[in-house]
């Protein structure tokens, strides 16, 4: 008798090949059997008829470490058809850590990925070591999940609070080095650090792997080499604004160090800045050269264009990069404190350049490109007096006025509390463009979700419903199959995933079952999600049918279907999982 059949669906199975009708049988968190399958004995059948039945989706860089841990689901991933996340990115994790350094990873955390102390403070710290951790989480997850061990967490271990000062001892180097061999003889997903000069904690300290040298660096690297299986997530130095000829260099030095992938950010159409067309020659010309190198150098691409609100009086961390004007949100916790703040006349003057000239110094402050303003819209009004400027671009109702664009906007703002809600979004037809050439190179991963993080911002989970909604159904510049095999199988190889990302026999069964003609974002606003007490952006997408875990559904029509279930494993690169739920949950 098999758990479930999946009868009459459009199958894509991840590898590319041409879409076919079939039935999918699943027994034992296994898929057994794809064309026609009698579902008369089956435990249960779905009616998959009109949709898409394709390979889970694995989301490559996410931030989902505390969350995993109060929710197993890893909402709102879950309902995008995301089945397996990684988790660890940038050189930060929830271990290995000592019971005295929590308080240290969680201001790493709450600053850098923007989850509030209060829920981190919830956190069920269960474990110190890595192989501990992977224990604990393996016992409660509902999402598969795969786990970097973070270079900033090792420091720390090794180090204590000299790791946020200087560079690291040779014996503190070999300490480290032994607690990253265990951690991968354990399951860790590889190694992820960090050198971008964005990265501080809640002290407004460098984050400690941002000291480390670059032979430490490669010395770690090469433990995930030594171990033959994983990889390596970094940021490197130049990852924002575009990447330095010797950064480029020290990924190809770091790849074949290690002989395993490595996956960075930055690359692409955008690289951070808003110039979609200005990087990708130079960085196409740089991914060809590691190719022709033989270097498994990767960039993820952010293939959804940001769609980010904000107000003055709820506060935003987009604009740290613009230190003038982020003081309004440091140093004032009350609408009524960023008021006086905006009526000062030598704080106005300090702002109106801020965002046009922000900060390049990493000693100064953290150098993340703050949003353009003339990528900057009125979304949403307070007072009915001003609802024609609704949807309008900020510059131009500057240039109506006669001012500068910050201070339409700040003029704006204070007519209405600061309740004014501004967009800010980079679509283009530049960014579209852009965009596209870099999708199709074979060094480019589709992904830079940040699921999991940077909760005062949009909810970067959907990244996957609006891949296939736009980039497929509408724009028509990916076919189908493309596209689900750069959102399963590509990824799948990359991180060492041997039975996750294709949809055939004796692999794992994680599925994801969608309307072609509807799949895409929708409901997206602040609330509570699946934390109590958590109030953050959240997604949830139009057009899914099911997500499937190991045979599980742990979403259908919309909704998790029973909060008890915990068919998710811990994937450990190159290893099979044992799929099935071992009587956690069934179909």
């Amino acid at each position: 008798m098999l758990d479930l059949v999946i009868k009459n669906g459009m199958v894509v199975d991840g590898t590319g090949a041409s879409r076919r009708v079939a039935d999918v049988g699943i027994e034992a968190g296994r898929i057994t059997g794809i064309g026609r399958i009698d579902g008369a004995s089956a435990r249960r059948v779905i009616d998959a008829e009109g949709l898409v039945v394709a390979p889970g989706l694995i989301d490559a860089h996410t931030h989902y470490d505390p969350q995993l841990t109060l929710d197993p689901f890893a909402s709102s991933s879950c309902f995008h058809g995301v089945t397996s996340v990684v988790a660890g990115n940038c050189g930060f994790a929830l271990a290995p850590t000592r019971a005295s350094d929590r308080d240290a990873v969680k201001k790493i955390f709450a600053r850098v990925e923007e989850i509030d102390l209060a829920v981190l403070d919830r956190i069920p710290w269960d474990f110190e070591t890595f192989p501990e951790f992977l224990a604990a989480r393996d016992r409660d997850l509902g999402v598969n999940a795969a786990f970097y061990v973070g270079h900033s967490n090792l420091r720390v271990w090794a180090a204590g609070e000299a790791a946020y000062d200087r560079e690291s001892t040779e014996s503190e180097v070999d300490e480290m080095r032994g607690i990253l061999r265990a951690a991968m003889r354990a399951g860790a997903a590889g190694f992820s650090s960090s050198h971008s000069p964005t990265d501080f904690d809640a002290d407004d300290r460098p984050v400690p792997s941002r000291l480390a040298s670059l032979a430490e660096l490669l010395a770690l690297g090469g433990e995930v080499g030594d171990a033959n299986r994983g990889s390596i997530a970094y940021l490197p130095f130049s990852a924002v604004g575009g990447l330095s000829e010797e950064d480029g260099e020290l990924l190809i030095r770091l790849a074949h160090r290690a002989r395993r992938p490595v996956v960075i950010q930055g690359l692409g159409a955008r690289s951070k800045v808003d110039a979609p067309t200005a990087t990708w020659p130079r960085s196409e010309a740089y991914l060809e050269r590691a190719r022709a190198l033989g270097a498994p150098v990767y960039s993820l691409l952010i293939a959804r264009p940001f769609e980010r609100p904000f107000s003055l009086a709820r506060g935003t961390t987009m604009f740290e990069g613009a230190l003038a004007f982020h003081r309004l949100f440091t140093e004032a916790d009350t609408v009524e404190g960023r008021i006086a703040m905006l009526r000062d006349a030598d704080f106005r003057e300090a702002i109106r350049k801020s965002v046009e000239q922000p900060n390049r110094d990493p000693a100064a402050g953290p150098t993340t490109p703050p949003p353009q303003l003339a990528a900057v819209s009125i979304h949403r009004v307070r007072d009915e007096s001003n609802r024609a400027l609704e949807g309008r671009p900020l510059v131009d109702v500057a240039s109506e006025r006669g001012v500068a664009p910050m201070d339409a906007l700040v003029e704006l703002a204070l007519s209405e509390g600061l309740e004014t809600e501004f967009l800010w979004s980079t679509e283009s037809d530049e960014w579209r463009s852009g965009t596209h050439a870099a999708s199709k190179h074979p060094q480019m991963m589709i992904g830079t979700s940040d699921a999991g993080a940077h909760l005062g911002r949009d909810d970067g989970a959907e990244f996957s419903s609006y891949f296939l909604a736009k980039w497929v159904r509408e724009w028509k510049l990916w076919t189908l199959e493309a596209a689900i095999r750069a959102l399963t199988a590509i990824p799948a190889a990359i991180l060492d995933l041997p039975d996750r990302g294709l949809l055939l026999p004796g692999h794992a069964a994680d599925l994801f079952l969608f309307d072609p003609d509807t799949i895409g974002p929708d409901l997206k606003e602040i609330g509570e999600d699946r934390i109590p007490g958590q109030t953050r952006w959240r997604s949830r997408p139009r057009g899914v049918r099911a997500t499937i875990v190991n045979g599980v559904p742990i979403v259908e029509h919309g909704e998790i279907t029973d909060a008890s279930l915990r068919p998710g494993r811990v994937l450990k690169p190159g290893l099979r999982a044992n799929a099935a739920a071992n009587g956690r949950g069934s179909a």
